[in-house]
């Protein structure tokens, strides 16, 4: 290689690695406030649009709002840092039993269905669904798209709400979402409270129908490693699936505790 030669090679490397980091310097920033969110949601339309989501999910992502109310309740979730005795009083877990056993009765037929599919008993579902949601009655009147476009820009956990995005997006442009879809305040929705990814691949349905929501969070246990008649309480082999349902240990024992009160045991 003559010297010419290789000092256009280096000149080209070196003009390629400039172009590299202006790319990755126009990536959409993340921020702690909502002074560079606008900025932030066209670099994001425009990421999206490159990586096939189509315009209508780009122009409901366009019309969300910071969300205030959202990183409000992100920096507060003292709950979880409950004893267990505390956090099962807080969440009402004695109604949810009460009322679950009910549920139990009047729905059997919808359970024994579930359970014979997923091999999920009715227990930990109606748990999950009390827990969640109040078995239908607080599923959260946020806006979803505006509670996950805030997380995915907000510097604390960006990756992983992001991610959740691009599954709303995906989901607005097939129709199972809108711009308009309320939920909590981290985007969660229907009746057992399910993330954008986790409907991607386990919702079935409709999920503010509470047949459609049930019949995902089972779907959701089998596929984290439930198995037909084994045990749910800690050091079983089916708590893990809780576990996957929920990071925090309080959350998880109280559920295994709860179901196994619905199913019949004390």
């Amino acid at each position: 290689m003559t010297n010419g030669s290789r000092l256009a090679t280096a000149t080209f490397i070196a003009l390629a690695a400039l172009a590299s980091l202006a790319q990755h310097a126009k990536a959409a920033q993340c921020g702690n406030g909502p002074g560079g969110f606008e900025a932030w949601k066209q670099e994001l339309s425009r990421e999206a649009g490159a990586k096939g989501i189509g315009a209508t999910a780009v122009a409901a992502l366009m019309q969300t709002n910071y969300a205030s109310a959202t990183i409000a309740a992100d920096r507060s979730q003292h709950s979880f840092s409950l004893s267990l005795d505390q956090f099962l009083a807080k969440r009402g877990a004695s109604t949810i039993v009460s009322r679950g056993r009910s549920l139990k009765q009047s729905q059997a037929a919808l359970f024994a269905s579930i359970q014979a599919r997923y091999g999920v008993p009715p227990g930990p579902l109606i748990a999950i669904w009390g827990m969640e949601t109040g078995f239908g009655s607080q599923r959260g009147n946020q806006n979803m798209l505006s509670s996950i476009a805030t997380l995915a820009y907000d510097c604390r956990r960006p990756e992983f709400f992001t991610e959740q995005l691009y599954a709303a997006l995906k989901l607005v442009d097939r129709g199972a979402l809108s711009g308009a879809t309320r939920g909590s305040m981290h985007g969660e929705v229907g009746q057992t409270q399910f993330m954008p990814k986790n409907i991607l691949a386990y919702g079935t349905g409709n999920l503010d129908v509470a047949a459609n929501a049930l019949n995902s969070t089972a779907n959701f246990l089998r596929a984290n490693g439930w198995r037909a008649g084994a045990g749910y309480q800690p050091g079983e082999p089916n708590f893990a699936a809780i576990e996957a349902w929920n990071a925090a240990g309080v959350y998880q024992k109280a559920i295994a505790i709860m179901g196994r009160q619905i199913d019949g045991g004390q």
